[in-house]
């Protein structure tokens, strides 16, 4: 019954998060990029902060540790990632999109490599970073005559955002925080969600309160509770449980389900290039985790016949 509920759980984070890029595609036909983004967050840490408050043993940060890992999460990994990723997707598609942002373990390890000196990156594993980049390439699809438009500028932007979540990600890892992940998670969008405020009245966009229509109630809702608040609060709960390598192939599944239902739902177009950029990604992903992969692929095959 627990791999059951594990797989599940993998299935509803991966189509959460998965649908999150089909939504924010809803949302920029009524809002603002960024101010779209803030909202997300205002939302999504209501809940989650409500969520720790009444759950939690110890929800609130109380070491200097706690203060500076949300920092790195709130300023980073929400505020940074999200503002660009709002901003470069008005540009893409859902699935184009999400592949780029496929690429977030492996700009990770490549982080961790060059700030933490991790020594798991070996002559093949930086083979395979650099094949995820083409594959990104790919996905872009440069025109050198017009590379300051187009598709190329949404995925640079969402390429930014992908290394300021790794630098988010590796900057947690210096301070060793005490508070529980889902707490940190929850007070990292609440700060998130302010700054990104503040990049919003910055940049001059209009402020207009949220849309009151089905669609982009629909689009924020889901954004805000359900691929933000519920998902995160999933990935967590099967972290404890199987482990980060398992539950981080859910990074992988995520541009299948957005590139899908990007084309059911949106009628977006999917490429040749954007497919064969997100089997390169993969390949080098393979590459750079080959140790890791050979060491999971048995509990991978005892959860898979579990589960059927």
């Amino acid at each position: 019954m627990s791999r059951y509920r594990d797989a599940v759980l993998f299935l509803a984070v991966a189509l959460l998060w998965g649908g999150s890029f089909v939504a924010i595609e809803v949302g920029l036909a009524f809002y603002p990029p960024v101010l779209f983004a803030a909202y997300r967050f205002d939302l999504a840490a209501l809940a989650l902060v409500s969520y720790v408050l009444v759950t939690q043993d110890a929800p609130l940060p109380r070491t200097r540790a706690d203060f500076v890992a949300i920092g790195f999460s709130g300023g980073l990994s929400v505020a940074a990632n999200n503002s660009l990723l709002f901003v470069g997707q008005q540009y893409t598609t859902s699935g184009i999109a999400a592949v780029v942002y496929s690429l977030v373990p492996i700009a990770t390890a490549a982080a961790a490599a060059t700030w933490l000196g991790d020594s798991g990156l070996d002559a093949r594993g930086y083979v395979g970073v650099v094949l995820a980049f083409v594959g990104v390439a790919l996905v872009a699809q440069p025109d050198p005559a017009n590379l300051t438009g187009g598709v190329t500028v949404g995925v640079g932007l969402i390429l930014i955002g992908v290394v300021a979540v790794s630098i988010g990600a590796v900057g947690i890892r210096t301070v060793s925080p005490s508070i529980p992940s889902v707490a940190l998670t929850a007070w990292a969008m609440l700060l998130g969600g302010l700054l990104i405020h503040g990049f919003s009245l910055g940049l001059g966009e209009r402020q207009m309160a949220p849309v009151a229509e089905p669609l982009p109630l629909l689009a924020l809702a889901f954004l805000g509770l359900l691929s933000s608040a519920v998902a995160y609060s999933f990935y967590f709960a099967l972290l404890e449980r199987v482990g980060a390598f398992q539950v981080n192939l859910v990074s992988y599944v995520v541009p299948v389900v957005a590139t899908v239902a990007g084309a059911v739902l949106l009628d977006e177009p999917v490429t040749v290039y954007t497919a064969t950029g997100f089997v390169v990604i993969v390949a080098g992903f393979g590459l750079l985790k080959r140790a890791a992969i050979r060491r999971e692929i048995p509990r991978v095959k005892a959860a898979v016949a579990g589960w059927f």
